[in-house]
């Protein structure tokens, strides 16, 4: 043994003391490493279900690694006094290993401290939405909104999401601040319909639905404009006007609660076929095939003339 010390001396430059912590930090890690191969192999044995399994193998990965710093530090650092040195790269190890718990934790203390959103809040975070039921230190929960169901209504699914989300995705929030959506109701009629009559129509049954939030959002926009730079020139239902393929598209925009869109949707739509069906001047368009004759159908003296001999 003297001799091969003396060698990879010869060879490192190490001494025989740096040589016998390196080869006992070694023996350290390969037993604890094979310790975790062996209670990682008994759990799969002893059972099937992902979730634990997966649990399983992030808790002994994260307790090997701080039952590993923690040996090999004091094996390192044995003689050093300052105890403040030793607990710092203890700490560095494990800001590196639990690197995604640390973020989550980072992630609830900004919640706490600047509250994007709290307890019963509607959100999306990233591709997530839903409302919020639960926050903790390291995941927050959304019952999932949207997805394969219409509207942003509920699916009924719950979501556990790490809190390091918050730092890195873009969070929208529904309900705090402004607290109202605008919601829009597109409605196609065709050409030759009375279209002026029929954007009459909406705009009165979006008032019927919705004018009682203008106050209500009024009174909110002061509020949020003391925090954010929230500000809307008309807040009244209206209808806007354009040209489609297959007929004139008239736009119903009003304010809603979140959480009332798809109400709103089918009580308004119900009034609009009620309505319609009322009127022999107005029809629904959708997408068909149409052939035009400007020589019999255009205006008179936008015709086609034909050719003079």
């Amino acid at each position: 043994m003297d001799k091969i010390s003396n060698w990879i001396k010869e060879f490192t430059g190490l001494s025989p003391e740096v040589q016998s912590k390196i080869f006992t930090s070694l023996i350290v890690i390969i037993i604890l490493w094979l310790i975790r191969i062996i209670v990682i192999r008994i759990v799969w044995r002893k059972t099937e279900d992902p979730y634990s399994r997966y649990r399983w193998r992030k808790s002994t990965i994260y307790s090997v690694v701080v039952i590993g710093l923690l040996i090999v530090g004091r094996i390192w650092f044995a003689g050093v006094q300052s105890i403040a040195t030793f607990l710092g790269l203890v700490t560095a190890g494990l800001a590196i290993a639990l690197q995604d718990v640390v973020k989550s934790v980072a992630g609830w203390i900004f919640v706490m401290w600047r509250k994007p959103f709290i307890i019963g809040d509607r959100i999306q975070v990233g591709s997530y939405a839903g409302d919020v039921i639960d926050l903790r230190l390291f995941k927050f929960s959304l019952v999932e909104i949207g997805n394969w169901v219409e509207a942003d209504q509920s699916t009924g699914r719950v979501i556990h999401l790490p809190n390091s989300l918050i730092l890195t995705d873009v969070i929208a929030n529904y309900t705090r601040g402004f607290e109202f959506i605008w919601n829009e109701i597109p409605v196609l009629v065709t050409f030759e319909s009375n279209w002026q009559k029929a954007k009459k129509i909406l705009v009165e049954i979006a008032q019927k639905h919705a004018a009682h939030l203008t106050k209500d959002a009024e009174k909110r926009i002061k509020e949020a404009s003391k925090r954010y730079m929230i500000f809307f020139t008309a807040l009244t239902p209206t209808a806007y006007t354009s040209v489609k393929d297959c007929g004139v598209l008239l736009t119903i925009r009003y304010l809603i609660s979140p959480r009332s869109r798809r109400g709103s949707e089918q009580a308004i739509w119900e009034e609009i076929l009620t309505a319609f069906s009322e009127c022999k001047d107005i029809d629904f368009a959708y997408p068909t095939q149409r052939f035009y004759d400007n020589v019999i159908e255009g205006k008179e003296d936008a015709r086609a003339k034909p050719d003079r001999m």
